[in-house]
Parts: C-alpha cells; sequence; structure tokens
C-alpha cells in the first residue's frame, strides 16, 4: 500500500521536509513545524534520562547507532527512528514494559527544527551521519542491557 505524500509546504518547512521525503518518509506539516508518520517502514522509540545515556552508548559501542532526534525539556530525552516493526512485536511488548514510548501505526514524531514548549527538536544524529535505520530490536536489546545495569556489556562492547 502506498502512502500518500504530501509534497508541498510552507517555506519555514519546506527544505527539511523534502530532504525527508527523499529519503522515502510520509511528512506532515504542523503548527510547530515538519512530523514524521509513522509507519510498517519507520518507526520511533524514545528513552529517557540514565536509559538514553546508556542506550545511546551501547549502539555506538557496537556500530548500531542510527538517526535521534533530542527533545530538550529538563530531562534527557531521545527519539531513535528504527525500523523493522512487522516481525518484533515481542520486542515492542518489551520495550513498553519497560516504560518505553513506542511510536508507531501512524504516531507522529517532531522532526528538527520544530519547535515544542521547551524548545526545537535537533538531531543528536542526523540521518545522514548514520549509515542506517537500525531495527527496533536494536534497540530492545540496548534497553534491556540498560534495565540489567550491564556496564560490563557496554565495557566489552567498546
Amino acid at each position: 500500500m502506498e502512502n500518500p505524500v504530501r509534497t508541498t509546504f510552507s517555506s519555514a518547512v519546506a527544505e527539511s521536509a523534502q530532504d525527508y521525503i527523499r529519503r522515502g518518509w510520509t511528512v506532515a506539516e504542523t503548527a510547530n513545524g515538519a512530523c514524521l508518520v509513522t509507519d510498517e517502514d519507520i518507526a520511533g522509540i524514545e528513552v529517557t534520562g540514565d536509559t538514553a545515556a546508556f542506550v545511546r552508548r551501547y549502539l555506538r559501542a557496537n556500530n548500531l547507532t542510527g538517526p535521534v532526534i533530542e527533545i530538550p525539556g529538563a530531562e534527557r530525552r531521545e527519539i531513535h527512528l528504527v525500523t523493522g516493526l512487522r516481525k518484533a512485536a515481542r520486542a515492542i511488548e518489551a520495550l513498553r514494559e519497560a516504560g518505553v514510548v513506542v511510536y508507531s501505526d501512524g504516531a507522529g514524531i517532531p522532526l528538527p527544527p520544530s519547535k515544542l514548549s521547551a524548545g526545537a527538536a535537533c538531531w543528536s544524529v542526523a540521518p545522514h551521519e548514520a549509515r542506517w535505520v537500525p531495527p527496533v530490536v536494536a534497540i530492545g536489546a540496548a534497553v534491556r542491557a540498560a534495565a540489567k545495569g550491564a556496564p560490563q556489556a557496554a565495557r566489552i562492547a567498546s
């Protein structure tokens, strides 16, 4: 099934929206900027606080880092873009049980440079800096390791 993709945007978000569309992402314009509309090919996993820091180190140490959106606020919040949701129901369930937010099935994710109440969303790792968009199971493994408090696993991987 082909997703309808908007191809005209206001001048404020046009350039970034066109870049996202070239990546095959469905993008909508909101009052605050551009929004990624999740589908069966791309989704987002939001991690916060110390878990976010651990997940970032784990992914970097294992060469699994993909695009990461940093959400401004008092606590560290990151949304990791992921693929592979169709065959990862157990991984998604485990992520939700761990308290992680999973954006899928048409949920919207603010894309940089969207304005939010605490500031603007920005890329921690921009799509052009990442070698891929990792599967959700990679983030699942990182969150599982963080929950176990596995500093030794992160040292071994680095």
